[in-house]
């Protein structure tokens, strides 16, 4: 797989940890990022973009230089509307000739350089008069989001893709509601803004390591016009908004959505961060314990911990070795011995590089252009300029060119992985964005088709998975130079040969810098880039400003939109250059693996990575160097036949319908069919439920089916990857009760790979050897789930109440007790036998051929009907009126992490009582935030959650916490402490801030889809829940508008009273407040030498270890052995919300 900006999300926006699905796997990944605020918690994150095509000619974009033309000359007029003539944008700007929105490029007096983005010209332009009279209702708390994610794959899955099994199996387990996908999708979209200041970690001083982060972090708090430490959350919250920020080398972000009607206000507001922050020194205090939190969190990424390993082999006193993420002892101790004043020393960094004349925003709102413009100059030119130069390293050339470098670097991971890292520092390669010369190159290297690195490896069973290239990070790309990476996750025989595969990848870069640029291959990319461009769906605003200021920063004004996306010129000499410094001498080679453990005497100063470093072994240096030989198993890959050519908009065959509607049913499946004709692209998604009753019969089973799906996407990844670089995703998700199928992209060649999974379905076969190599994995996998507090905490409180769940312990217990290829053919058949399809199209086909999907299903694979209904959830224990809580000690040894989730169960309600909680929560964010995060200073994430658990209610608050400054069960008893001040502030509310809420989430719900994917994410969730309310937005708009004040504080007493069902789950870390010795950390002498190499790293994980509970936890019944907790319950009957 190739890494770039334009084939793979950055990941960015809601969360530090947000994750962005790798297109067409069954695994997902993200890259490293640099230190993120956590702010918003339900930041929209997007699908990958998609296009909207308004009146499609249904031709094929020949060239990149046809689509410039194209899109600046269409520059003025796309879009109806009305006022729309005297709105026109700037024709300089080349955009989509499939984008509606019209921009402006203005430059204030103060030098900071803004783009205007008017979405006027939208469905919704005419609906705006009515909302500006609605009350504003300027009373009471409002929010500061932090949306539970349980998104499975985090940032530390990074380059070794990890934990997709996690993600695909765990996406219907406990359907926690994240209303920032809740939308009707006929009103308006939010307006939002994002700003970058051209400055980030590279300037922080050398006695203040984390500065710059620490200061993105205090510019929230309060502003001499708006003093209130959380009133920008709060403004938000309650008028629907969300907020983030970001630091990374040479940039810092900061990006905010908010209602319409709400958007100046929200501006000047979010502009005192950079007109006049307060950062007063109480607040200095309580905010350091939250960047260090974020630090800790960080910790036992792999990720982040190779980034630091690697940064700390840069030259002495290059800006690459410094310690950006800031830590208590950076920031607060190591200042008080040595007398700096952190506070004088903020202010100061402020002063100096929050500058305007190198800051770039962005804005888009369904305004007209004259009107942002005016609002613009009217609040942001009062930024100062302080008129001095901005920072600039790029002298700073070559930090990797020391002795250190060129070695090979063994190192312990955090998880199980076995994983090669190939890295060269090129000199900068940004300027030649017009070529890309790296994209082409990674698209080359990560290629996974016939010919390739990967399919050789693969055939060897020697590797999973191949990533290269430059995720565009700033980590791997500023003004000093450029990254080039190829991550391979290896299988233990793979890891066994690392010199046989790294001869490999020399091989096949020989052939490159032999072969030189293709000028065919390079217009096969350009081609596939254009096509994207030119369709493009638009993106969620937030999403879009952010990559905008971004853009801004770097390329010259007609590229801000089209800068990190298209390939503009061939240019065989800057591609040249590029590969020729991919050479054996100037490679770093960095080996991951738990067998390192003991024989790693090194330890990275501040993340605690256990390594060794050593030569290059001669004999294989001697073999690069020389004369290589060429390897015939190795080409360049073929002319892809996946890539569409024709992109007609297909007539209707049957009445329009608002919702989907049943096309086919029988008793071995059904269809539902939905014509888009909003968005009018020629995309479409197709989705399949193949639901099946052998998969939950036993622990076994269900690991079984997890082998199947997992050995599937491997005999589907050679001849599925060219549908994939030609923009056609695939997924495949090991679902709790059966097997989801998801496809989508350009409509024309969609069919050939979805046809192309059923078959490799139809005919599964799994060798001995391929059998072993994902079985060894698999228990990787399920290791590094269990080691994480989230998981394991999210693991133990489904296992108390969902009835006949089997655990991720279980589970890796039945893997280890040993399994055979035989038995996973003999399930695969027993899957195949029996299965009930249900599917739903969507897009750019009519019904006949949506139709045909069904039928190649039940064709193709040849099932009977199920002999009985099998339900798509599972029944929930009924808990007792009574607290109990249940303690288990965190299976990764030595992680000071701890979590605590406090849980209250309604029960099996109906749609209006859903509705109510999400009002509820959505009422106690920002509060919970305030409370936990900036007062109590507990941890970095906090958060309430509505709680879906198959159809049973519930509300949660979480604490991620460490063990070497809290007690758990002292964060249980702030978690009640906030919940009781919550309980009188919400008896407190007027009328009119309870109305204001109403508002808020009604508006979210009404908020207009950005793009087609949204509105299918939600059809698909009534689908594979087999609840079918299509209109369930509608229905849960015209509840709110009915809900009371009273109903709302009589629902929480309710369930905080006397008769409420509450339950706690802890996973304890290791360290001091939990009573262990060590507090979790090995000591380190003075050498950076590690000391107790002989003991492992690596806890146990077959079985969870119960803690009891202390008397401080008043009535409490700690839960020792679930079974015999769960076995006497009453169980719910199986529930949907429906009405």
């Amino acid at each position: 797989m190739a890494w770039s900006r334009m084939s793979q999300d950055r990941p960015h926006g809601s969360r530090c940890t947000q994750n962005k699905a790798r297109s067409a796997k069954v695994s997902s990944t993200s890259l490293p990022r640099m230190p993120q605020t956590n702010k918003s918690r339900n930041a929209p994150a997007s699908d990958s973009p998609g296009s909207v095509q308004v009146g499609a000619t249904g031709e094929d974009p020949e060239s990149v230089s046809r689509e410039v033309s194209l899109a600046a000359g269409d520059a003025g007029g796309s879009g109806g509307g009305g006022g729309v003539e005297d709105n026109v944008g700037d024709s300089e700007i080349i955009k989509s000739p499939s984008d509606p929105k019209q921009y402006r490029y203005i430059v204030l007096e103060n030098g900071l350089r803004a783009l205007l983005i008017s979405d006027y010209s939208g469905p919704a332009a005419s609906e705006d008069e009515e909302e500006d009279g609605e009350d504003e209702g300027e009373e009471e708390e409002g929010e500061e989001e932090e949306e539970e994610e349980e998104e499975e794959d985090d940032e530390e899955s990074g380059d070794e893709t990890e934990d997709e099994d996690d993600e695909e199996r765990g996406s219907d387990d406990d359907g926690d509601d994240r209303e920032g996908k809740k939308k009707k999708g006929n009103a308006e979209k939010q307006s939002a803004a994002a700003l970058c200041v051209g400055v980030g970690s590279f300037s922080d001083p050398s006695d203040l390591p984390g500065l710059a982060h620490f200061l993105e972090h205090m510019v929230f708090m309060g502003s001499e016009k708006y003093p209130s430490e959380n009133g920008f959350d709060a403004f938000l919250k309650k008028h629907g908004g969300s907020d983030n920020a970001s630091t990374d080398c040479e940039r810092t972000i900061f990006q905010f959505d908010v209602q319409r009607k709400s958007f100046k206000e929200a501006l000047d507001r979010w502009a005192q961060f950079f007109i006049c922050p307060l950062m007063i020194r109480d607040a200095i205090d309580r905010e350091v314990e939250a960047v260090d939190s974020e630090y800790q969190l960080a910790k036992p990424s792999d990720s982040h911990r190779k980034e630091m390993l690697f940064g700390s082999l840069a030259k002495p006193g290059h800006p690459m070795g410094k310690f950006c993420w800031g830590n208590a002892q950076t920031l607060k101790q190591e200042p008080k011995k040595k007398k700096i004043n952190v506070y004088k020393r903020l202010r100061a960094f402020w002063k100096k590089h929050y500058s305007a004349h190198y800051m770039t925003l962005a804005v888009q709102s369904k305004e007209r252009l004259d009107t942002l413009e005016e609002w613009v100059r009217e609040i942001f030119s009062k930024v100062p300029n302080n008129g001095l130069p901005k920072p600039d390293f790029s002298d700073m050339l070559d930090p990797f060119e020391t002795p250190a470098f060129n070695k090979l670097y063994r190192v312990v991971p955090v998880r199980k992985v076995h994983a090669l890292n190939i890295t060269w520092a090129l000199p900068p390669q940004e300027k030649y964005y017009r070529v890309k010369p790296l994209h082409y190159i990674s698209w080359l290297i990560g290629h996974e088709g016939t010919g390739s690195i990967l399919s050789v490896l693969r055939r060897k069973c020697w590797a999973l998975a191949l990533f290269g290239g430059n995720s565009e990070t700033g980590f791997d790309q500023n003004t000093t130079y450029s990254i080039f990476s190829i991550s391979i996750t290896l299988t233990d025989e793979g890891f066994q040969n690392f010199y046989q595969v790294t001869h490999l990848v020399f091989q096949y870069l020989k052939m490159l810098q032999t072969l030189g640029p293709q000028q065919r291959i390079y217009e096969e990319i350009q081609k596939i880039e254009a096509n994207e461009f030119h369709y493009q769906e638009q993106i969620d605003p937030i999403e879009y400003v952010e990559d905008i200021c971004e853009n801004m920063q770097l390329f010259p004004k007609e590229d801000f939109l089209t800068g990190d996306q298209l390939m503009f010129e061939f240019s065989p000499e800057v591609i040249s250059a590029a590969l020729s410094l991919l050479t054996p001498e100037k490679a770093n080679l960095m080996l991951l693996s738990p067998e390192h453990e003991g024989q790693c005497p090194l330890k990275e100063k501040w993340f605690g990575t256990q390594y060794s470093m050593e030569d290059i072994q001669q004999e294989w240096m001697q073999r690069w160097i020389g004369h290589l030989e060429l390897n015939n198993d190795l080409h360049l890959p073929a002319e892809n036949r996946f890539i569409a050519t024709d992109f007609t908009l297909k007539p209707s065959d049957c009445p329009d319908a608002e919702f989907p509607v049943r096309i086919a049913d029988s008793d071995r499946g059904c269809l539902w069919y939905k014509k888009d004709n909003k968005f009018k692209i020629p995309k479409a998604y197709i989705r399949f439920h193949l639901i099946s009753p052998v998969i939950q019969q036993s622990a076994k089973n269900v690991v079984l089916f997890d082998l199947l799906v997992n050995i599937l996407g491997h005999n589907l990844a050679e001849p599925a990857y060219e549908a994939e670089v030609a923009q056609l995703e695939y997924k495949l998700v090991a679902g709790e009760h059966g097997l989801v199928i998801k496809v989508k992209g350009f409509n024309h060649k969609l069919s050939l790979l979805f046809h192309l999974i059923i078959d490799h379905l139809a005919d599964f076969s799994a060798s001995p050897d391929v059998f072993s190599m994902f079985s060894e994995q698999l228990k990787k996998t399920y290791f590094n789930i269990l080691i994480k507090p989230e998981k394991l905490g999210k693991d133990v409180r489904l296992l108390i109440l969902e009835h006949s769940r089997w655990s991720m312990v279980e589970k890796y217990q039945a893997l280890t007790a040993g399994l055979t290829s035989n038995e996973l053919m003999e399930f695969s058949r027993s899957f195949r036998a029996e299965l009930y399809a249900e599917g739903l199209v969507q897009g750019n086909f009519c019904s006949t051929e949506s139709v045909q999907f069904l039928q190649y299903v039940t064709d193709k694979l040849q099932f009977s009907k199920l002999p009985a209904e099998v339900p798509v959830m599972f029944r929930v224990v009924e808990l007792p009126l009574k607290h109990h809580i249940c303690k288990v000690k965190s299976l990764n040894k030595g992680d000071a992490n701890s979590e605590v989730t406090v849980y209250y169960q309604s029960g099996p309600k109906a749609l209006r009582e859903h509705t109510l909680m999400e009002l509820l929560v959505m009422h106690m964010e920002e509060p919970c935030f305030d409370f936990l995060r900036t007062k109590e200073t507990l941890g970095y994430h906090v958060y309430p959650t509505c709680r879906n658990t198959s159809g049973v209610l519930g509300f949660s608050v979480t604490v991620e916490t460490q063990a070497t400054k809290f007690n758990t069960e002292l964060v249980e008893l702030k978690i009640e402490e906030f919940l009781a001040s919550f309980g009188e502030k919400l008896n407190a509310l007027t009328e009119e801030a309870f109305n204001t809420q109403v508002t808020a989430l009604v508006k979210l719900k009404e908020c207009e889809d950005t793009h087609l994917g949204e509105e299918v994410d939600r059809n698909w969730a009534e689908v594979v829940t087999q609840q079918y309310v299509f209109d369930r937005l509608n229905r849960e708009i015209e509840a709110l508008k009915q809900m009371s004040r009273a109903e709302l504080v009589s629902w929480f007493q309710e369930h905080r009273g006397q008769n409420s069902r509450k339950l706690s789950v802890h996973v304890v870390g290791f360290g001091a407040e939990e009573n262990d010795e060590e507090g979790g950390d090995k000591k380190q002498d003075e050498e950076g030498k590690d000391e107790g190499l002989s003991c492992s790293t690596y806890g146990e994980v077959s079985k969870l270890t119960f803690l009891p509970a202390s008397p401080k936890i008043e009535g409490a019944v700690a839960v020792m052995d679930i079974p015999a907790f769960t076995e006497g319950l009453p169980l719910f009957p199986y529930h949907k919300i429906l009405e």
